[in-house]
């Protein structure tokens, strides 16, 4: 019995092998540092690049009945409605003063990725705020897909009963919908590595599930009666950014495994081409880096000789015949 408990165990942490011996609880509190920086930057320029492009009515229009359907318990849609209206009035230069902060994001998830697979690399910070433009940039779209299902969702949540069930499907696929190109943008071109395409669409699209559920989760916490400012002498701001940042920080927790197992899957597919005796394609090199440190450690153990080498070679191999 304990033989299959522990081979149980076994496969289930093989995934997640990549964390041994590291601490988790810390890089991803050291994530959710930078996106507690970030977090509200991205949000308003993506509001407000949204609001360009389909217009601000329409998006106060999609939105409202969302804001509405929000349990108010702790503030949530005073919360979102303040944060929709101060996109939609960003003004260009608050744009550009806004997307420093904004890249900091994926400055903070490159270090940390970095830190889990191979230490070392150089300019790790501001390849990971340049790599994070893209998904700015892409934002609009995202967000426009997840503004037009919101008036179904709504309008089922506020109808109650199995309508409710409904909505809260129907929100659930349009997350994950929404948080799999992220994710896999994420894994695929913010973190370092270059993981195979089928690992890193599998395990991103599952990692995108579990937190489009973590989301939905934090949505049922807002609706509980809780009085977050006992902790903190009464102050229910204080208490409220902190239910937020532990929010992140399990949401980063669930992030930082999910690359764990995307880059553990990577690996078993490319042992598995090995093996099939297909020729492994080389690991593409970044921009700016200077080459993989694993593939210098994983070279040829027998050298092509050289110039220098190959004069030894035929003399070691004996007199030449007369």
């Amino acid at each position: 019995m304990r033989s299959r408990v522990a081979d149980v165990r076994r496969k289930l942490s093989a995934p997640f092998r990549l964390l041994r011996g590291r601490d988790l609880a810390l890089y991803s509190a050291a994530v959710t540092f930078y996106a507690g920086i970030a977090v509200v930057p991205v949000a308003l320029l993506a509001i407000w690049i949204t609001g360009l492009i389909a217009g601000a009515d329409r998006v106060r229009r999609l939105t409202g009945r969302t804001i509405d359907a929000l349990p108010d318990a702790i503030g949530a849609p005073r919360a979102l409605a303040a944060l929709i209206e101060a996109g939609l009035h960003l003004t260009p230069m608050l744009a550009v003063a806004s997307l420093l902060p904004a890249t900091l994001y994926g400055e903070g998830l490159r270090r940390a990725f970095v830190s889990l697979r191979e230490p070392g690399e150089a300019l790790v910070g501001w390849r990971g705020r340049i790599l994070w433009l893209p998904l700015l940039a892409a934002s609009p779209a995202l967000l426009l897909a997840l503004f037009l299902a919101l008036p179904v969702t709504s309008g089922l949540w506020v109808r109650g009963g199995w309508y409710a069930v409904a909505g809260v499907i129907l929100s659930f696929f349009a997350a994950w919908l929404v948080l799999t190109p992220v994710v896999i943008w994420v894994y695929r071109g913010v973190a370092p590595g270059r993981p195979e395409w089928l690992a890193t669409t599998l395990v991103g699209s599952f990692t995108a599930a579990n937190l489009s559920g973590f989301l939905h989760g934090f949505v049922l916490f807002c609706s509980l009666p809780l009085d977050l400012g006992v902790p903190f002498g009464g102050f229910t701001e204080i208490g409220g950014v902190v239910a937020v940042g532990l929010w992140l920080y399990l949401f980063h927790v669930i992030l930082l495994a999910g690359f764990a197992a995307t880059q553990s899957a990577s690996a078993f597919q490319r042992a598995r081409r090995v093996r099939a005796g297909d020729p492994e394609p080389p690991e593409p090199a970044e921009p700016g880096s200077r080459g993989s440190r694993s593939g210098r450690r994983n070279g040829p153990a027998d050298p092509a000789p050289t110039s220098s080498t190959a004069p030894a070679v035929a003399s070691s191999r004996g007199p030449a015949a007369p």
